[in-house]
């Protein structure tokens, strides 16, 4: 036997197929020179047709040897295989009715197939790797499920994932039957293709329609088959001509065996954007207007009857807004509404000439829509229900048990890119992967399994997380765990650029997820949308808990440090791929981040007289400058200009993606030097006899604090500094320097910590003295000391003080501890976790400010309310915590914005210090409040509730499952001295 050349195959089986009946075997494609040939029928469907050339492409494209196709009476090969439907292929059907092959397993059921390797399948062929589909998607997945396995990208071509060139191909094949799908009809919907997708198809790919005509849907449609996905609602903005505009579209469409739908906006398959004209057809309202309506409705159904269609039913007003009607009355709006869906059943009735209940039908309850549903409004129960999520990535409701019984079943709309308020976010995906499987899995958990629809935008660059949409909608056994999200990104980045590099980019994309989870790209400008406001003022901290604008700088220049120095490494044929995946989503976002945060920068600083503020303002420009140059890059060169108006960096012109402005400061005076100190928004004045801020923050032994003095340049020229330690025990990163105007190095931050070993302590006490400030502590347990900085003006002396007492409860004590007046604790380190009658606190890997947050868990699980039964039957998770102040606490609990699931079911949970009576906290948010408003754009909800300490030292935070689902994120416990930040201060725990 000769030797094969195997590739590399990280494919995503996740148990997609059920229990293999043989060993596996070895199958080859292409073997000493061979080229294989795939033999279908003609009288089979054209999406299997389709679906053998599309593989005979993958096979010359890692091979360079052609794949003859042909019907099967036509040709026979040394390899071959043949690739049917049950009862349109007659080689299959004779294999089966022979019983070489069993099919009983999978026939009639729905894009189930079954691939194996018979002997002797026909006359003359003695080996034939065999692809049986139950029906016509079935078989096509089935034969692109070879392509997996040879290891093609399904981003083959939409993100230019070229295959490693081989010789010789050999499959490893097991006699398997693939599962039926989880979800009926998945697919994505297209939606603000104005910037990129529109403009790529009718500037570039499709010039000959200078649209998103049939030649644009084809490759969308490809793609869709590769992602074993079935429905799309297409794009359908004014830019955009409506989809049946062009007759082709539904012809190419329907060869893909692709099912047609469209959003909530559009019902039975109307554009009401681009195709209602006002002259001709009077005001879009239908308790006015309803015969010209009902004739667009029947016109559409009567063109697309023969085809695959989910018809929306309802309906809402123009241009995405709420339906008109004569009078602002819930209760007439919803008995027009329920009118309306009647009129819309005996439309499709009288031209489809079937019972509507054999008809796929959708109704989406979007925005003011689920009001009306909630107020009653009667829909046919096989309707399917459409769940929405509230545009930002949160499931307003789900069905609940009995809504889960009807024949329709439900579905779900979700968002990773959307035009809105707050804020649209229209450029990057930055919807966390881990959010969509948490709210994906609780949809599926509550029976929304009839259709999966996602906004994608314009596909690029949403590529993974419409795959890892896909993939879930087709195996949701396979994502059980968070981990699974984790799991799933490292099989997709070894498939893309290699097992040595899968880990490094997973990394990448999860800290990449992480900052964004915190706020969004899009959102750094702190402004709004409807109507659009100018840029406003960050809530970052600048000068508490170690700069929360530097950090998130250093953060995203770490990752984009990491990508530049992998993108160096990654092969010569995957750069293209590896740009687009990877390269340019984390360098775009790191930028116009750091554009924000280095204007934040030259604000604060300009405002100090700091020469170095003009360096912020020339580090934000060079920020945008920067997003300007790879975005050319994108579309002129990547690919040699194949993706010419994809990407555009300023969706909708708004002030978040503007060329920054900044203040220039032209100081007069002489050099000389400036300090500015962690925890004061003020510089030092050195003139000032007793200026309070010339001293840094306690540092506090049990938290092992570090903080920042910034050293910058006063005036022209340049001056040299010398930072003296008065104390052996105080360590500062940096012990001089030069500042300089002509050398642009114009401030340096240094950093000052303490030698625990070196420190002299306090007295040896039991606990700590009750109720002291922190900032007052008594002489026995405070060490003061300070830092000269020299220059040659003088000397500038910064204090230094440290509480480093002895107390015996915390010798050995592990838990969080006080510092400065708070308790900062991420909700994942909790110390114990109880599990109640029904449910337990789990954590979920890749959510959350800090990466981790806790879920009360299963979803099934009934509210509680009552405090008895809670403190008997719910679980509880307990954080232990040493307080060396005491009196009323304010504790501050940080909750993923999630919403009810049904009526009866919130987004509460219980709280209690030490045995104090619980206090329901509740997250829930009505409607599109400006208190939602704000939880999305910062992806938190926040809410408190005050507690008694009753003495200093240890004690124990409780918190309480009400409500199944609800993700905690971090908790504060603020005794008075939390200054306001964005986020809560670093954790204060002593190991």
């Amino acid at each position: 036997m000769c030797k094969h050349t195997f590739l590399f195959l990280v494919v995503f089986q996740f148990s997609l197929f059920v229990q293999a009946q043989q060993p596996k075997s070895e199958f080859s494609i292409v073997e000493n020179n061979k080229s294989t040939c795939i033999l279908t029928d003609e009288k089979d469907f054209k999406v299997v047709q389709i679906a053998a050339g599309i593989f005979a492409h993958d096979v010359f494209q890692i091979s360079g040897r052609k794949v003859v196709t042909a019907a099967v009476k036509n040709q026979k090969s040394d390899i071959t295989i043949i690739a049917g439907t049950i009862g349109k292929n007659s080689t299959i059907d004779a294999m089966i009715a022979n019983k070489k092959l069993d099919v009983s397993e999978f026939k009639g059921q729905w894009e189930r197939f079954s691939i194996q390797v018979v002997q002797n399948p026909m006359k003359g062929l003695k080996k034939a790797l065999v692809v049986v589909g139950s029906d016509r998607r079935g078989t096509a997945y089935g034969i692109l499920e070879l392509s997996r396995m040879m290891g093609i990208s399904p981003w083959e071509w939409w993100a230019d994932v070229s295959p490693e060139k081989k010789s010789e191909i050999v499959i490893s094949v097991e006699n398997k039957v693939s599962k039926s799908p989880s979800v009926k009809y998945r697919g994505v919907f297209l939606n603000d293709e104005d910037w990129g997708l529109q403009r790529w198809a009718a500037l570039n790919f499709e010039p000959e329609t200078g649209d998103i005509g049939p030649k644009t849907y084809a490759k969308v449609f490809e793609l869709l088959l590769r992602l074993r996905a079935n429905t799309i609602w297409p794009a359908m903005h004014s830019s955009t001509k409506p989809f049946y505009s062009y007759p082709q579209n539904k012809v190419v469409a329907d060869d893909y065996a692709i099912v047609i739908g469209t959003s909530h906006a559009e019902p039975m398959l109307s554009n009401i954007n681009t195709e209602w004209n006002h002259k001709t057809m009077g005001e879009y309202r239908y308790d006015t207007n309803s015969t010209v309506i009902k004739n667009l409705f029947s016109k559409r159904v009567k063109e697309t009857a023969k085809f695959e269609n989910i018809y929306t039913t309802g309906m809402r007003g123009e241009h995405d807004s709420p339906m008109i009607v004569g009078e602002d009355d819930t209760d007439q709006q919803v008995k027009l509404l329920e009118n309306i869906i009647t009129d819309q059943r005996a439309i499709l009735k009288k031209e489809i000439k079937k019972e509507p209940n054999t008809i796929p039908q959708a109704f989406v309850p979007y925005k003011e829509v689920l009001d009306y549903y909630q107020k009653g409004l009667q829909l046919p129960e096989d309707i399917t229900l459409v769940w929405t999520d509230d545009n930002y990535g949160y499931m307003r409701q789900l069905s609940n048990p009995k809504e889960q019984t009807r024949s329709g079943g439900a579905g779900v709309y979700y968002h990773t890119s959307y035009w809105g308020r707050p804020h649209d976010y229209l450029w990057l995906n930055s919807t966390n992967p881990v959010l969509m499987w948490e709210e994906m899995s609780k949809a599926y958990e509550f029976q929304s399994r009839d259709l999966w629809i996602l906004n994608c935008g314009d596909i690029k660059p949403h590529e993974y997380n419409i795959e890892l949409f896909l993939d879930m909608a087709w195996n949701m056994d396979a994502f059980e765990k968070s981990t699974s999200v984790k799991n799933h990104m490292n099989a997709w980045a070894a498939r893309e650029f290699g097992n040595e590099n899968a880990t490094a980019v997973t990394d990448i994309l999860f800290e990449n997820n992480r900052l964004a989870f915190i706020r969004r790209p899009e959102f750094m400008a702190w402004s709004q949308v409807e109507p659009v406001t100018k840029s406003g003022v960050t809530e970052l901290n600048q000068f508490h808990y170690g700069d929360e604008v530097s950090t998130r700088i250093n953060d995203y220049q770490a990752i984009e440090n990491t990508v530049e120095k992998l993108y160096a490494d990654i092969p010569a044929f995957r750069k293209d791929a590896f740009y687009q995946l990877v390269y340019y989503p984390v360098i775009a976002a790191s930028k116009i981040n750091q554009k924000w945060l280095y204007s934040f920068k030259n604000d604060f600083d300009a405002k100090q007289n700091k020469r170095s503020a003009n360096d912020d303002g020339e580090q934000a420009i060079k920020a945008y400058e920067r997003i300007v140059k790879e975005t050319q890059h994108y579309n002129e060169t990547v690919s040699k200009g194949k993706w010419n108006h994809i990407m555009t960096m300023e969706p909708r012109f708004l002030p978040a993606f503007s060329k920054p402005s900044f203040v220039v400061v032209h100081p007069k005076e002489k050099a000389s030097l400036g300090l500015a100190l962690e925890g004061y928004e003020m510089e030092v004045n050195h003139e000032i006899v007793n200026c309070f801020a010339d001293v840094l923050p306690v540092f506090n032994r049990y938290t092992d604090n570090h903080y920042f003095i910034d050293v910058y340049l006063k005036g022209e020229e340049s001056i040299s500094w010398k930072a003296v330690p008065k104390a052996d025990w105080i360590r500062i990163s940096e012990a001089q320097g030069t500042l300089s105007a002509s050398s642009g190095n114009q401030k340096k931050r240094l950093w000052v910590s303490i030698d625990w070993e070196k420190v002299p302590q306090g007295e040896n006490k039991k606990e700590a003295p009750l109720g002291h400030d922190f900032q007052l502590i008594p002489p026995s347990y405070k060490v003061n000391n300070a830092i000269d900085f020299v220059t040659k003006d003088g000397t500038i002396t910064i204090g230094v003080s440290v509480y480093n007492p002895k107390f015996e409860a915390l010798e050995n004590y592990s838990g969080f501890i006080e510092d400065k007046g708070f308790v900062s604790i991420n909700a994942e380190n909790f110390t114990r976790n109880q599990s109640g009658k029904e449910a337990k606190w789990e954590t979920f890997e890749g959510l959350g400010y800090s990466g981790k947050v806790i879920a009360a868990l299963p979803r099934s699980a009934g509210p509680e309310t009552d405090l008895k039964t809670i403190q008997q039957n719910s679980p509880v998770v307990e954080y232990d915590f040493y307080s060396f102040n005491f009196g009323e606490a304010d504790v501050r609990i940080q909750a993923v914005p999630t919403h009810a699931d049904y009526n009866g079911r919130g987004v509460r949970c219980a709280i209690a210090i030490d045995n104090a009576e619980p206090v329901i906290v509740n997250f829930q948010t009505f409607g599109r409040s400006d208190q939602w408003m704000q939880n999305v754009l910062k992806n938190a909800s926040v809410q408190s509730a005050k507690q008694i300490i009753n003495k200093a030292g240890k004690h124990t935070l409780k918190i309480w499952m009400v409500d199944s689902g609800v993700m905690l994120d971090q908790i504060l416990i603020d005794l008075g001295g939390w200054k306001n930040s964005y986020a809560f201060p670093r954790e204060t725990f002593k190991k």
